[in-house]
């Protein structure tokens, strides 16, 4: 996939990256911290959502501010900025109408653009999305130390070589990926921000709260979210979708944050989508996902591991007891 990088320039001078692949009825994936132009087209974590988007559609994607391809040295970091420059890369695209699409940190955006621009936006999709930061949200105190343990490891070593401190993050957006998708989510964490920024960041989306603006949202909406999701709970996913008048909710059977590839949870999420914009459903494999072939492959190897730890373990359970004959006959033997 080849893509154009542009650049466009916030009302506060900050220097701005997106791009736009594919062609059709153009979607705006509002940004998130995790992001890089350029890596997410690589990304085995990431690229099969992409590919799975532009089958239709024109996907516009942008680097937030201190983040990716975007300018890196930035002062002012706030909710309000990451919604002005929302508001700053549609109107240089010369789009006047859109689809939504806000992941994670991304739908509290997107919720704020649909409420100021309701005539822009035709459909708004929510995944794994949350209207509350961390410090807006129930156990207070234990939220401020999970925060607090969040920002320390951060500052340890997000820069580093040493995948461990990024890996605390991606257990909980991948928990069931493969090393490779965890890999991929390490490396993308690495080169999309500095350490500082990142820790910016993250003191940013725990005061985010938009729960006033929910039920003014007049756009048709669909959020979807994972029943396990190991970041975001079910329940912000719940809590929008009952608040936003005439939300359409669909539960995922998934624990991940993002979704893999070849999870069944990442069919149901597009055949939902393809259902709310009234377009077919896909047929086939989707983008990124494993050929038959290739997950035949894959079952064939973990069977014949499987078999191999089973000899193992009954060569082991022999060998144990031929042991144990030999003491046995050397104790009646005298031995």
């Amino acid at each position: 996939m080849k893509q154009e990088i542009h650049y466009c320039t916030a009302s506060d001078g900050v220097r701005l990256a997106y791009s736009i692949v594919g062609a059709g009825t153009p979607i705006v994936r509002t940004p998130h911290w995790f992001a890089h132009l350029e890596h997410d087209l690589t990304s085995s974590a990431m690229r099969h959502m992409l590919l799975t988007l532009i089958k239709k559609h024109s996907l516009l994607r942008f680097d937030p501010r201190g983040i990716g391809l975007s300018q890196r040295d930035i002062t002012e970091l706030s909710f309000d900025r990451w919604v002005s420059d929302l508001e700053t890369v549609i109107d240089d695209a010369g789009l006047d109408k859109v689809i939504l699409f806000g992941l994670s940190q991304g739908a509290s955006q997107a919720i704020t653009y649909a409420h100021r621009h309701p005539g822009r936006v035709s459909h708004l999709i929510i995944v794994g999305g949350y209207a509350r930061g961390v410090l807006h949200r129930d156990n207070l105190e234990e939220q401020r130390e999970s925060l607090a343990l969040s920002r320390a490891l951060v500052r340890g070593g997000w820069g580093s070589s040493e995948e461990s401190y990024r890996q605390f993050f991606t257990s909980q957006f991948i928990p069931d990926g493969t090393p490779e998708q965890h890999h991929s989510l390490n490396e993308m964490a690495r080169v999309a921000a500095t350490p500082e920024m990142a820790e910016k960041y993250l003191t940013e989306t725990a005061d985010i709260n938009v729960t006033d603006l929910l039920p003014k949202v007049k756009t048709p909406t669909l959020i979807l979210h994972g029943r396990g999701d190991r970041r975001v709970p079910f329940c912000l996913g719940q809590e929008i979708a009952a608040n936003i008048p005439g939300a359409k909710f669909v539960p995922l059977e998934t624990n991940n944050h993002v979704l893999m590839a070849d999870e069944p949870a990442t069919r149901t999420m597009f055949d939902s989508i393809a259902d709310f914009l009234g377009e077919k459903r896909f047929r086939g494999p989707l983008p990124g996902a494993a050929t038959i072939s290739q997950r035949l492959e894959q079952r064939a190897k973990a069977i014949e591991q499987n078999w191999v730890i089973k000899i193992l373990i009954i060569l082991a359970a022999i060998a144990g007891l031929v042991i144990a004959i030999i003491q046995v006959w050397k104790l009646l033997n005298g031995d």
